[in-house]
């Protein structure tokens, strides 16, 4: 079992996930499907993998994949938006992906243009996708797709989002009014995927802006959120099979990695502002799970790949190795190392 604190986690199978194009979506076991081809939601993620893995190692061959995963971006956009799924012929299969795939790239994007470590070229070049695409920030309708961006807009450091992001902080706020009533402290009628990000975007709100409403917004609903995703010491992620509607016991499987990376993310940020230490150790918790600490006590990084498993399963764990997994593990391994440790 890895070293939970280790600073460096085993990137041999991000090497080998990663082509010439970009990061494959889905393998089988620990090889790669090509079959599956690419997703820009993937790659988007993978970029803020590659800075994070750079800015920790100063090692040039993380430097070749943050350019890498741009360039995917820089292909992916059309016009405004972004296309999502590619097939392995480097085809996209629809013109424009999903609005939170749009709010992952911001996001991605946003976190690349405002690291002063990385090189002006690549800055610019995400800055550049940026000024772009932010008309569509102004259409995005669903929560998730909200956070992400406004997420993004507020690493940018750019006036030319600052009406932008009062105005998604607004509109996430309103909806955590209209949807919490007596203990359900939450922004929609039920808690389903990729969960922190939206306590993670009021926090971020009230960091931006000093408004004392998104403060409470985002410790109240992270709160909440950690009350149904722990059992005692163990994290126990709202289950993909179900989710967990209002006034309904969460559903147990299937657990994805995501959550774990999301959650611990959201925990560190709540530490940062609050120095409670419980959040801290919300997020150790979180890493933990990866590693084996979580409810069926089955460690989900394969120790001969350094891929992460894709789930834990009612009756064990599932096996493929996709990158969305791997992602996860990797970034929550150096946020804890850089914030937690």
């Amino acid at each position: 079992m890895r070293n939970e604190t280790a600073a460096m986690p085993d990137d041999s199978y991000l090497f080998r996930l990663t082509d010439c194009t970009g990061i494959f979506q889905h393998a089988q076991n620990g090889v790669p499907d090509p079959s599956e081809g690419y997703t820009t939601d993937d790659n988007a993620r993978a970029l803020m993998m590659a800075a994070l893995l750079y800015e920790t190692a100063r090692e040039p061959k993380y430097l070749d994949l943050a350019y890498r995963y741009l360039s995917f971006l820089l292909y992916a956009q059309n016009g405004v938006w972004f296309r999502n799924f590619m097939d392995y012929s480097r085809t996209f299969k629809e013109a424009a992906g999903s609005q939170d795939c749009f709010g992952r790239c911001i996001w991605s994007l946003g976190f690349i243009a405002g690291r002063a470590g990385l090189p002006d070229s690549i800055r610019r070049t995400a800055d550049h996708l940026l000024r772009n695409s932010l008309p569509g920030c102004r259409e995005l309708h669903f929560p998730r797709s909200k956070a992400y961006a406004l997420l993004g807009l507020a690493l940018w450091h750019q006036d030319a989002a600052a009406e932008q992001i009062r105005a998604l902080a607004r509109e996430i706020a309103e909806l955590y009014r209209q949807h919490m009533d007596g203990t359900w402290r939450w922004f929609e009628d039920s808690v389903t995927y990729c969960n922190a990000v939206l306590p993670l975007s009021m926090l971020t709100a009230w960091e931006n802006a000093g408004e004392e409403e998104y403060r409470r917004i985002g410790l109240e609903s992270l709160d909440f959120l950690l009350k149904a995703t722990f059992q005692g010491e163990t994290f126990h992620p709202v289950g993909c099979k179900g989710w967990m509607p209002k006034g309904k016991a969460a559903a147990e499987y299937d657990q994805q990695p995501v959550e774990a990376c999301g959650t611990l993310l959201a925990c560190l940020k709540a530490y940062r502002l609050t120095e409670n230490g419980a959040y801290r150790e919300r997020a150790r918790e979180c890493l933990a799970w990866y590693t084996g600490r979580n409810s069926e006590s089955i460690p989900l990084i394969d120790p001969e790949t350094g891929g992460c498993m894709d789930g834990l399963l009612p009756r064990g764990i599932n096996r493929n190795q996709g990158s969305e997994s791997l992602i996860s593990w990797i970034t929550a391994s150096l946020l804890w190392a850089r914030y937690g440790s």
